[in-house]
């Protein structure tokens, strides 16, 4: 027997008591379905978790603990909301004060050392998802679920590279099969917090951006779920960001690729890596609003039907760096060094086009540039380029549609596009723009492939 779904909820999804009951309503709902539960930290926690560790690491030890008072606080109040009357609040509110007094000496520790280890970043950003996913199990329970917390850190066996550690897949199913499912089996619905892990020797570690959504597909993983459902606070994946297309709609059903796809190039809904456990068993992701519970969503499955067009995503922020070089022309290994220096400087590349002489790769504005650009000039001729924005088409079927492409090209009208790039898969056509462009773009590209497709 093993748990037939996985449910994940988003910190706005346990921002407070009302979300916190109505997410526990939507799991209430699942009962038959043998859920596990994995929860986010509440909204807003985890970015003042890290602000906080840095202000203690800076000397500013007072601010620092004011903000552990205010997250404290914040805490207990929701606490007070979910559990009153209930025998579990003195408990529940003693455990939640202990995780507290727990940070406030960390703060103390890092104010004395004058810096931050990846180690002790860690174990301050974990906080939120201990402290969240214990409050939650108790709520759970005192909506007449047979709730039981879980720590994370005894499930999420990972490696120690700190800050992002890498999942350890046979030791989390082989902890999953003694810790989660006997809860199942006994009719009980775990509940764990997501982004946490822990070192085979118990050090706590967190697994980085996106790791509450790929927490839920570990876990979802290790059990064979029949399906994992990210809960959050929009319909699913849609057309386009709603905040830059009003007109976007919900794709009711898109493929693994085109999710990847769509992530990596700026969709906020779901981090590329999240769903790769999933991808690799073929377990259907779902994507769900827990404020509309009755919503569709979009189901993400390997064989969703071939679209020239599922979506357009876009990303600012971005720079262009070209190499270029007549040494390039007829050598082997060129490539190869290039690159090398880009993994020595821990710079991550987004997309790439090339041409005999050239080499052209964008990459996140996110961080210094001057030691690359330096090591870079010695293989070649070096520009550097700012500004930049990407507006990413999405489609399984984009290449083997012509007409589609050059109505991408045509809806971008005069705009200068300063890089493009088909990817390997064919299933995306990147544009690089001036970074102002990319609104508009996005405008243009979805008038001409949904609007103008639904009016019709």
């Amino acid at each position: 027997m093993t748990a037939s779904i996985v449910m994940k909820f988003g910190g706005t999804s346990v921002a407070d008591a009302t979300a916190i009951r109505r997410s526990g309503s939507i799991v209430a709902g699942r009962v038959s379905q043998r859920p596990i539960v994995v929860v986010s930290a509440f909204a807003g926690v985890t970015n003042a978790l890290l602000a906080l560790a840095q202000q203690a690491a800076a000397g500013q030890l007072i601010p620092a603990l004011a903000s552990v008072e205010r997250l404290r606080d914040r805490h207990l109040a929701e606490c007070d909301a979910l559990l009153a009357g209930s025998p579990a609040l003195n408990e529940v509110s003693a455990e939640v004060g202990v995780a507290f007094d727990e940070l406030a000496t960390l703060c103390g520790a890092l104010s004395v050392l004058g810096f931050i280890t990846p180690r002790s970043l860690d174990a301050i950003a974990a906080v939120g998802e201990q402290v969240s996913s214990l409050v939650c199990a108790h709520a759970f329970a005192a909506m007449g679920l047979d709730a039981v917390h879980v720590d994370a850190r005894t499930v999420l066996v990972t490696d120690d590279a700190f800050g992002a550690a890498a999942p350890q897949p046979e030791a989390i199913a082989l902890a999953a099969r003694e810790r989660v499912l006997p809860l199942v089996q006994a009719g009980q619905v775990p509940v764990m917090g997501g982004f946490i892990g822990a070192t085979k020797d118990g050090i706590t570690t967190t697994l980085g951006r996106g790791g509450s959504d790929y927490s839920a597909s570990l876990v979802g993983a290790a059990v064979r779920s029949d399906v994992i459902e990210i809960w959050t606070d929009v319909d699913g994946m849609l057309t386009a960001d709603p905040r830059v297309v009003p007109a976007a709609v919900t794709v009711p059903h898109v493929r693994f690729d085109e999710a990847s796809e769509l992530a990596s190039f700026g969709a906020k809904v779901l981090h590329p890596a999240t769903i790769t456990p999933a991808v690799r068993l073929g377990i259907p992701v779902r994507v769900l609003n827990s404020r509309n519970p009755a919503g569709q969503g979009t189901l993400i499955t390997a064989d969703a039907p071939r679209r020239p067009v599922t979506a357009i995503a876009g990303k600012r922020d971005t720079t262009i760096i070209r190499v270029a070089t007549s040494n390039m022309l007829f050598q082997s290994g060129f490539l190869g060094r290039v690159f090398a220096l880009f993994e020595k400087h821990g710079v991550s590349v987004d997309v790439v086009a090339t041409s005999e002489v050239s080499l052209s790769v964008t990459i996140d504005e996110d961080g210094p540039l001057d030691p690359l650009v330096a090591a870079l000039r010695q293989v070649g001729d070096v520009t550097v380029e700012r500004r930049r924005g990407i507006v990413s088409v999405v489609g399984s079927g984009l290449a083997d549609d012509g007409h589609a492409m050059g109505r991408i090209l045509a809806a971008l009208g005069r705009r200068r596009v300063h890089m493009l790039s088909l990817s390997a898969s064919g299933i995306n056509l990147t544009v690089l723009l001036d970074d102002r462009e990319v609104p508009d773009a996005m405008r243009a590209l979805h008038a001409e492939f949904f609007e103008r497709e639904a009016a019709a």
